[in-house]
């Protein structure tokens, strides 16, 4: 063991106690969970950052509001603003976030909103948006106080909980064996063209209870220009993944990489412009773009600077869509 885990061991330790003992009073209903008069759909994962929610997110909006009356709620992490904030033609990145302000302007017609308190947020999109039949949330899997009635948990192929360790020594910032609440289980970001048997190795690593179910999602990419200079500029958890894609047709490639929902200053905005002197095309993330948007950049960031949008592609999705489906049906009538 390097001398840097010996040193981040009892702390993980210590974090792992705090997050037990947290689970422990749930459990014995010391801390209480509620319900919503609302089927819930909860998409989350165990780690922090970087296995794909929004995207999972946006495909669940693909899903489902063809058939049901659908919104998001979300937290909207280092917003700007307070309390309930439902967006409109006016949000931006930093009066709902940089996600939730994805979503919205990707789906201008499905109702979006923030809330730390998300009982609160549920209840105010009951008042505001007539007929609401169902209520995905975005990264609430550790929200313990409402119990949704079905939950999504997601996990990267190159770093599965089951590999993990607690912050700081790993990423997990909840206990595995809060897995067991899951209604299905996502691995993300998988090979395109992933192995039966690669497939078999997660399952059988994972272990899951005959009452959960087993997923694979790989990103789907658009094509991209090739043969150019290219730099990429991410403010996101893992960034290798869009950097790699580039890379594949875009041998000179350089990389600008932020911590996770970065705030882009005065002075990144300087150092930007600087290496876009010599490049072709600045691509970005979707989410890093809504925080882009809320500054006065230079021409010579304007000109060059491109999203690239991904999706999701899920094996065996009829069965994931069957469950959903059966769920919200099972429900929805006893909430009308």
């Amino acid at each position: 063991m390097k001398i840097q885990d010996l040193i981040l061991a009892p702390l993980s330790w210590l974090y792992g106690i705090v997050i037990s003992i947290r689970n422990g009073l749930y459990k014995a209903d010391i801390l209480h969970s509620h319900t919503v008069s609302i089927p819930t759909i909860a998409v989350g994962n165990l780690a922090v950052g970087g296995t794909g929610k929004t995207p999972f997110v946006e495909y669940l909006i693909r899903m489902l509001s063809p058939h049901y009356n659908v919104a998001v709620l979300s937290l909207g992490y280092k917003r700007r603003t307070r309390g309930f904030v439902m967006a409109d033609e006016n949000a931006t990145a930093l009066t709902i976030g940089d996600e939730p302000m994805q979503i919205h302007q990707k789906f201008p017609s499905i109702p979006v909103a923030v809330c730390k308190d998300r009982i609160h947020g549920i209840h105010c999109l009951q008042q505001q948006v007539p007929n609401l039949q169902v209520v995905i949330l975005d990264d609430a899997f550790q929200y313990r106080r409402l119990r949704c009635g079905f939950y999504i948990l997601l996990t990267a192929y190159d770093r599965l909980y089951i590999d993990d360790h607690f912050l700081p020594l790993g990423r997990l910032r909840d206990n595995k064996h809060e897995s067991l609440r899951a209604s299905a289980v996502v691995v993300t970001k998988c090979p395109p063209q992933m192995r039966p048997i690669d497939q078999r190795i997660v399952d059988t690593k994972l272990h899951l209870p005959v009452f959960q179910h087993l997923h694979f999602a790989s990103i789907a990419y658009p094509s991209l220009a090739s043969n150019q200079r290219v730099l990429v500029v991410t403010g996101i958890a893992n960034p290798e993944y869009l950097v790699n894609q580039v890379k594949m047709s875009n041998p000179k490639t350089s990389v600008l990489s932020y911590p996770d929902h970065h705030t882009f200053t005065d002075n990144d905005i300087v150092t930007i412009a600087k290496a876009a002197e010599t490049v072709d095309i600045i691509y970005t993330t979707e989410k890093d773009y809504m925080r882009f948007a809320t500054m006065e950049l230079p021409e010579s960031i304007k000109t060059k600077l491109q999203t690239v949008p991904i999706s999701v592609q899920i094996t065996d999705e009829a069965v994931l869509i069957k469950h959903l489906h059966q769920y919200i049906n099972e429900n929805i009538h006893t909430h009308k």
